[in-house]
C-alpha cells in the first residue's frame, strides 16, 4: 500500500488460537514496517479476527509510531549500536557505499523502509520477529550524529577513523 511516499513491507503474519468451552476462536496478527526512504520509519503491530484487517490495523500503528533517525549521506547510518528488546539483540553498523543491506528479512524491511542502503546488521538472541524489530528500532531511535553530541558536551568531539 504506497500513499503519500511512504512504503509498507509486511514482516509476519500470524494466525492465533484461543481456545474456549465452545472450540477454537481463531485470529490474526501481523507486523509492518513502514517508511519514506528518507530517514523515517514506523513498525507496528494489528490483530484482528480476519487478515487483511489485521494488516491494515498493523500499517496504521505503524504510521502513528514513526520516528526519524539520522543517515550519512542520505545511505547509512552515522555509528555502530546494539538495540536490544528482551532476549533479542541487533547490532548495527555502518557499511562503505555498495555494500548493501546485509539483514535478515524482519531487519532487512525495517532499513530498507528507513532508508538506509548500506549497513551490516547481526541479530542475536530471540529470532521471534517481534523482538528483533522492536530491537532494531529501539537501536535506530538511539542513533545520533557527531555535531549533535558535541552540542549536547559544549565541546569539540574528536572523530576517530575507523581503522581501529
Amino acid at each position: 500500500m504506497e500513499e503519500a511516499g511512504l512504503i509498507d513491507r509486511l514482516i509476519a503474519i500470524n494466525r492465533v488460537a484461543k481456545v474456549t468451552k465452545g472450540g477454537r476462536n481463531f485470529g490474526f496478527n501481523a507486523i509492518v514496517a513502514v517508511g519514506d526512504a528518507k530517514g523515517k520509519v514506523g513498525v507496528g503491530l494489528g490483530k484482528a479476527t480476519e487478515l487483511p484487517e489485521a494488516i491494515r490495523k498493523a500499517q496504521e500503528d505503524a504510521r502513528k509510531s514513526m520516528i526519524s533517525i539520522p543517515l550519512i549521506d542520505e545511505r547509512t547510518i552515522p555509528h555502530k549500536i546494539l538495540g536490544r528488546h528482551g532476549s533479542g539483540k541487533v547490532m548495527m553498523r555502518p557499511a562503505s557505499p555498495g555494500t548493501g543491506v546485509i539483514a535478515g528479512a524482519a531487519v532487512r524491511a525495517v532499513m530498507e523502509c528507513a532508508g538506509i542502503k548500506d549497513v551490516l546488521t547481526k541479530s542475536q538472541g530471540s529470532n521471534n520477529p517481534h523482538n528483533v524489530v522492536k530491537a532494531a528500532m529501539k537501536g535506530l531511535r538511539d542513533l545520533v550524529l557527531i555535531d549533535r553530541v558535541s552540542g549536547l558536551r559544549h565541546t569539540a568531539v574528536a572523530r576517530r577513523s575507523s581503522d581501529g
